[in-house]
């Protein structure tokens, strides 16, 4: 795909529409690492109830952020193999928050492929703004067209394919 990919082509591959699509531009992406970036504006509706007085975007929207970036670079590499599939998070590990993010900051996300085997797999993001560390994880994902257990498209839900990215 051509680089940089506006929010046309990050929404033809993510499934998320406002307000939780949490990535504005791709300006990096190939098999294994992909760079994206949110502009967090003071106009976000979670800034109405999180803490007014002193705006800072919630954790868990930073980590939403993070890892709709490596959906995008898993689903660019899904996508060479003709396969078509929806990244569905399944974990996350070692999350640090490490500097608040406020209206007007700049939160870019750069994200590595770790693992993917079958339907399952593993991302390192590292989010930044202002090139210092705002928040690290690491994310587990399963592949598939649907989370329903008896999709015959999607195996995740058979009891006997346990296996951990």
């Amino acid at each position: 795909m051509q680089m940089p990919m506006d929010i046309k082509a990050i929404m033809g591959i993510l499934k998320q529409r406002y307000p939780f699509l949490m990535v504005d531009r791709i300006t990096e992406c190939d098999n294994t690492h992909t760079t994206g970036y949110k502009n967090v504006t003071i106009n976000e509706p979670f800034f109405v109830g999180h803490f007014p007085s002193e705006p800072v975007m919630p954790g868990v929207l930073i980590l939403e952020s993070m890892g709709q970036v490596a959906s995008v670079m898993a689903a660019m590499y899904m996508a060479q193999n003709n396969e078509v599939k929806t990244i569905f998070l399944a974990g996350v590990d070692k999350a640090r928050f490490r500097k608040p993010v406020r209206p007007g900051d700049k939160l870019v996300t750069k994200a590595e492929l770790l693992k993917l085997r079958g339907l399952y797999g593993r991302a390192k993001a590292v989010a930044y703004v202002d090139d210092e560390v705002a928040a690290e994880a690491e994310f587990l994902f399963i592949t598939g067209s649907t989370l329903e257990k008896g999709d015959k498209n999607n195996k995740s839900g058979d009891k006997d394919n346990n296996e951990e990215a």
